[in-house]
């Protein structure tokens, strides 16, 4: 079953997800893995063909924290829907310095802050409010500079929610440009071979209570099959390299349930 086979079961899938996450299987063996890096967190995870949902900590998942930077997704959908970026290449100059940064996908790659808060002032507050209301991503609050609503706290959204928007921008079922999502879905794929290819982006970012926190979302295919995750982590320990855990959080989870293989 391709892709675009799968996007009408998809669709139902998502309509039903809010009514089914407390029917969710609980698999408290995943506690394992943040315990050994000594974070807290969660684990979501849906497989699509079936519409099965795992979760890891079912009280993290389903409460709303900052995006933080993971929200360059969105300020990436936006700014090509409204013509401020055109692709991977589109390059922003540094307020400060008026010197040339980043291209898209080396600011995606590495959540650069300033790149995309120059991206938000361009899009201005009434149109990033009319996006982000369009789609109801979390709770929507965009109260603050147009440049810092997703880093002080003000902007939340769930796990769970997370991993509908990882399946809505598979599926290309956003009121986006086909193309944006396209686009959206190539700066997230990290791994490409014969066995499987795996998509992801992270998100970093502090708390109310000052924990440093980290996002991992995305989707693994194999055998034309799609699976969603998220993981989301948090530590008081400032010094961490919360994104290399976050990543090796999410790659043993998905390694334990078979993945990398081919098989699935």
């Amino acid at each position: 079953m391709n892709k675009f086979s799968l996007s009408l079961f998809s669709l139902f899938l998502l309509l039903i997800s809010s009514c089914t996450m407390n029917r969710a299987k609980i698999n408290n063996d995943l506690k394992k893995y943040f315990d050994s890096s000594n974070v807290g967190g969660s684990f979501s995870f849906l497989n699509n063909q079936i519409g099965d949902v795992t979760v890891y900590n079912m009280k993290l998942d389903t409460q709303r924290v900052s995006p933080g930077t993971s929200f360059k997704i969105l300020n990436t959908l936006i700014g090509l829907q409204t013509g401020k970026i055109t692709n991977e290449n589109s390059v922003m100059k540094n307020d400060s310095a008026g010197t040339l940064n980043a291209d898209l996908k080396q600011a995606f790659d590495n959540s650069d802050v300033d790149y995309f808060q120059q991206i938000a002032r361009q899009i201005g507050k009434d149109t990033m409010k009319h996006w982000i209301d369009s789609i109801s991503y979390g709770n929507k609050n965009i109260n603050g500079p147009v440049d810092s609503f997703w880093l002080n706290n003000k902007l939340k959204i769930s796990p769970d929610e997370q991993l509908g928007l990882m399946s809505k921008i598979y599926f290309e079922k956003l009121p986006f440009t086909k193309y944006g999502q396209q686009i959206v879905e190539s700066l997230m794929l990290r791994e490409d071979n014969t066995l499987y290819k795996l998509s992801y982006t992270t998100g970093s970012g502090v708390d109310e209570k000052n924990n440093s926190f980290e996002w991992v979302v995305g989707w693994i295919e194999e055998n034309r099959h799609v699976y969603f995750f998220v993981t989301f982590i948090k530590s008081a320990d400032k010094n961490r390299d919360l994104k290399t855990t976050g990543i090796n959080i999410s790659k043993s989870i998905l390694k334990s349930m078979g993945f990398f293989k081919g098989e699935k």
